[in-house]
Formats: C-alpha cells, structure tokens, sequence
C-alpha cells in the first residue's frame, strides 16, 4: 500500500475523531451496511481528491466496504487533518497522500499518485484531479486512460467541468454531486453557513455581534453565511452582481450596495462568490483599520492577495493563520487563512450531519457510475432524482421522522387535467 503522511504516530488521535465524526453520519451507515452486503464497486478502483478530514474518512470507509480500491489526496493543502490521514492509512487500509500546508509541488504529487493506479471512477472536488487528466490527455496519445465517469462535490468545480463541456472537450462523463437538492440545501447552506462563521470565530476570537459583516456573493453559500451571521447579531450587508439573487437579499432583510460602499463600512468581509479578484486594492484603500477578511469560495483567488501584499508596508502573522497587512496611513487589515477557504483552514469544515448527506450522494452516485458507465456521454449530469430522494429519505429515517403519503385519489388528481375550478 502506498501513501504520504505527515506523522503515522497521530493515527491513533486520528482515529478517535472519526470515529466521533462517523458516529454522526447515519445515512452513510446505511449505505456502508448495504454496501458490505452487495459490493457494487468489487474490484473496481476509485481516486478521490477532497478534503482530507474527519467527515471524508466517512465516505473513504464506505467506499472500502463496497469493494473497491480507494485512494485520497487532498482538495486543498491547508484543509488536511494529519491525524485523518494517519489513521485512514494505519487504521483502515485507505491510500492517502496528503499532508496539510503542502505546497503546489507537492499537491499536484499527490494528485500524480492517485491517477498512477488508472481509477475507474474519480470523485473530486474542485476539479484539479479531472482538469489534470484533461490537460495529460490533451498532450498524450489515443491510448490514455480515461476512467469511465467522475463526481463533483463543489460549485467552483462544476462551473469548470460545464465550460469543458460547453466547449466540447470534456472527456468523460460527471456527476455533479453539487447540484442534488440533498447537498446545496444542506451542505452550501448550512454547512458552508457555520463554518465559515466558525472560522473567523476561531482564529479571531471576534465578537461577532454588533459588527458589519459583509458578504460577497448571495448563492447558497452566500444565504448560509448571511443567515448565521445575522442570528449572531451582526448587521449583515450583501454584494451581488446578479439582479435575481440581490433581490432575493433584499427581501431577505438584508442591505445590499455595490462593494465600493460596502468596503467602508464593513468589519468582517466574507467572499463566497466562485470567481476572482472580488475584493481587491480599490477595497482594501477603503476599508477601516482592523478590517478582517476572509474567503469561503472554493479557491485562493476571490480576494487578490498579490495586490495586498504590494501595497501592504509591513506584514507579519499576529495568530495562527492571522496575517496582519499595514498600509501606508497605518490601517490594519487581517486575511484569514492565506486567503484559502477560512471553515477548513481555521477550522474542521462541515458538522458530519451536513456532510454525511452530501457523501451518501457521492456514495450512491459511484454505485451508479458502475452500474450504469455504457450509458452515460460525455457530460456534465445531475444527480438522479432517485438518489437525491432516497438519500432524504434515508436522512428522515434517521431522524425518526414520518411523512404521509398520497393516495391513489391524489395521484389521479395531479395526474389528470379534466378537474378544475
């Protein structure tokens, strides 16, 4: 078995967070138990590039019970519990490479080490494993191994994997786990929701009531944040270039300006938009002293570092994962996590509940890939209705909770168009 860890000896501190953490994923349970059963993915080898904590070693556990050969490395290289890894290798048989604070070299190694085995199926999240095999392909002869399908966890991830195939070179078939109702809802929500808030909180300290907490970008994550802030008593101000969405903020109770206006009042920025150079030197000139800013989109672009570091006359870390920024009128400004994603820089990421839903899509969406790999084009696809559904229902279930049925009466009913008024 191969792998690249940080520290072998933090298995054991590693094993008992996941144990806590899988404790906590009901669904996935019910999954894994099946899939001891019926080994959908017997003999069959999947790579995966995501964050290596304790809620994906859920997943990695679920994939072993259904047969299959599960390598991981990891999606981000400051997301990366070390005593995960140690304990996914040590405790549970799982090929991980992936050590946090890595450096690119080293992160596009691990990547190199997980498509040296040829997976069959990939799950990723971000899309680096898939936009790696792309460009190879691209250079190599007709001999190149595709595996049949991939999944994708994140909205940055599947906005890549759209304009590939929009532009007609996407060269297999994905899954976007992101899209099922039983993953934006829960997962972007209040997922996202929580632990970026939990993020800023930790590293910071900061009182968050009271406080401008500004937020760019109003998608699910964006509500998420917004909502979480505002029920910790900040005042909550939202930066959107989409009229629909803005308006949806509006009407949520919250105050929306163009993020010139907002960069003058706000004490916390939070980026969570998918795109690049969201705040940048116009902002940073604009914003009070102690301003904190910080980034819960998928990658380190959102907030344009390059431009802070050149403006910025001095710069030193105050905490852990704290960078304090002076500027030439003596302003201070705070960047969180290097700018990388501040809920799994700063934190642990999503509560086990959250992600136990959006990794039983993942699950299930495998076993669909395998079952059903002749089938599928070259593709970005939804999630089935019939695993989005069958995931809430596992999760309700779990819950103890019941819900009625309709009768053969209803079904005719909204079946039919005779009966009117």
């Amino acid at each position: 078995m191969n792998y690249d860890i940080k520290d072998k000896n933090l298995a054991k501190i590693g094993k008992q967070r996941i144990e806590w953490a899988v404790q906590r994923m009901p669904v996935l349970e019910q999954i894994r138990q099946r899939f001891s059963r019926e080994q959908p993915l017997k003999g069959l080898t999947v790579a995966a590039c995501l964050h290596i904590t304790t809620e994906t070693a859920g997943l990695a556990i679920t994939l072993k019970a259904a047969g299959a050969r599960a390598l991981f490395c990891a999606s981000n290289p400051l997301s990366t519990q070390d005593d995960t890894a140690a304990s996914l290798v040590l405790d549970y048989g799982i090929e991980v490479f992936a050590i946090n604070a890595e450096n690119t070299k080293v992160y596009y190694q691990h990547i190199d080490s997980v498509l040296a085995v040829k997976p069959q199926i990939t799950l990723d999240d971000g899309a680096d494993l898939v936009s790696t095999i792309h460009k190879r392909a691209a250079g190599s002869g007709k001999d190149f191994h595709l595996p049949w399908a991939s999944t994708e966890e994140t909205t940055t991830g599947v906005i890549r994997l759209k304009a590939l195939e929009k532009e007609g070179r996407l060269l297999y078939p994905v899954i976007a786990v992101n899209d099922a109702y039983t993953k934006h809802l829960f997962d972007n929500r209040y997922g996202t929701g929580q632990s970026t808030l939990d993020g800023i909180i930790r590293s910071t300290n900061k009182l968050i009531a009271g406080t401008t907490v500004v937020i760019c970008g109003y998608g699910w994550c964006g509500r998420g944040a917004s909502q979480r802030a505002r029920g910790m008593g900040a005042k909550v101000v939202i930066c959107e270039v989409d009229h629909l969405k803005a308006l949806e903020a509006v009407m949520d109770g919250f105050s929306v300006m163009p993020m010139k206006e907002a960069a003058k009042l706000g004490d916390i920025f939070i980026t969570v938009t998918g795109d690049i150079n969201v705040i940048t030197t116009e902002h940073f000139r604009l914003m009070k002293d102690q301003a904190i800013i910080s980034n819960s989109g998928h990658f380190d672009v959102e907030i344009d570092i390059k431009s802070l570091e050149k403006i910025a006359v001095k710069k030193r870390e105050v905490k852990p994962l704290v960078r304090e920024y002076t500027l030439k009128d003596k302003k201070r400004i705070y960047l969180l996590g290097e700018g990388r994603l501040v809920n799994l820089a700063c934190a642990e990421g999503h509560p086990a509940e959250v992600m136990d839903l959006s990794f039983a899509n993942q699950a299930l969406s495998c076993e669909y890939i395998a079952k059903n790999k002749d089938k599928l084009k070259k593709k970005v696809y939804k999630v089935p209705d019939v695993i989005d559904l069958k995931v809430a229902e596992l999760k309700l279930k779990s819950l103890g909770i019941k819900i009625d049925k309709l009768t053969l009466e209803q079904k005719a009913y909204l079946s039919a168009w005779q009966e009117g008024t």
